[in-house]
């Protein structure tokens, strides 16, 4: 059996720590600064996570380009050249079109190499909530599973790895075209904060708001008691928008409604999210129940 390599975006927001684990390998989504363009590394080499943030903040310009089929190909390439099949795991397409791109690489690299194995998923998930399921692709293939079934499992359990979480302000998600003006205009005014879940379509959906940022913390940790499952392959991340302290305090507040002894890790949102939903991001993400609310 012809050894696999995962590979992934850097909408999965999983910083080396986790990634080198199992040996996830990235693709860089490219993003720009007042028109100056960054390779997104999840590591914060170029720039610090703090830096970035300040820009956000400071309100800087910041938009976010696709990785194409010729970058894809490249990524793909590589690994075939090692002697090994490409399993690609990509952001949800409602979220990006960069799996798209995947396809197109996939295709084009088929006459190149007929014997190897290029297979593409579209993880209907982004952030950590795509890390989670990396990380167990990781494992599965550890335990000897081939590349077919690790990528049966991810197609089959996409919809079980739960993101609920919240932003400070909506102001970044109406730049980005997440809700309308006026909705963001309301919202700042009356200290409303939107509860954000990824739906079954793969899109982030608003579906409900509270009053206060204590309050929409508590209604995460509601929304995780009620929808999250213990399965062997559990994995649960609060992931912030440089707010450590809140993401610190998220955690024990899920310790408490969860138990002691469910491991709680603490990481980054990367650029790439985080340009989207700006300072003060803060999510759970975790296998649960699976998701069937839709945007619609």
């Amino acid at each position: 059996m012809r050894k696999f390599v995962i590979i992934t975006d850097t909408s999965c927001d999983l910083s080396a720590t986790y990634r080198n684990k199992h040996d996830i390998r990235l693709i860089s989504v490219p993003y720009f600064i007042d028109g100056v363009e960054y390779e997104s590394d999840l590591d914060w080499e170029r720039i610090s996570a703090k830096d970035f943030y300040d820009c956000l903040r400071d309100g800087k310009k910041m938009r976010t380009n696709l990785i194409n089929a010729a970058k894809y190909k490249a990524a793909f390439k590589a690994i075939l050249d090692e002697g090994c099949d490409v399993l690609s795991i990509s952001c949800s397409s409602n979220i990006s079109s960069g799996v798209k791109e995947s396809y197109v690489a996939r295709d084009e690299l088929k006459t190149e190499y007929p014997d190897a194995k290029i297979i593409c998923v579209d993880a209907l998930r982004g952030c950590h909530a795509l890390g989670i399921l990396l990380l167990t692709a990781g494992e599965l293939r550890d335990q000897g599973k081939t590349i077919e079934e690790v990528a049966e499992w991810v197609e089959k359990n996409k919809l079980t790895a739960n993101m609920v979480g919240t932003v400070e302000t909506l102001t970044y998600l109406k730049n980005a075209g997440r809700v309308s003006a006026s909705s963001a205009f309301f919202g700042g005014l009356f200290n409303i904060k939107p509860i954000v879940i990824g739906d079954a379509q793969g899109r982030n959906f608003a579906l409900e708001k509270v009053k206060g940022r204590k309050g929409s913390m508590r209604r995460i940790v509601e929304i995780v008691k009620e929808t999250y499952l213990d399965v062997p392959h559990q994995k649960v991340f609060v992931s912030h928008g440089d707010c450590l302290e809140e993401a610190e305090e998220l955690k024990q507040m899920l310790l408490d409604a969860l138990g002691k002894d469910v491991e709680i890790n603490i990481d980054y949102v990367g650029p790439i999210v985080g340009s989207a939903c700006g300072p003060g991001m803060l999510c759970a993400h975790y296998f649960g129940k699976e998701v069937t609310v839709n945007k619609e």
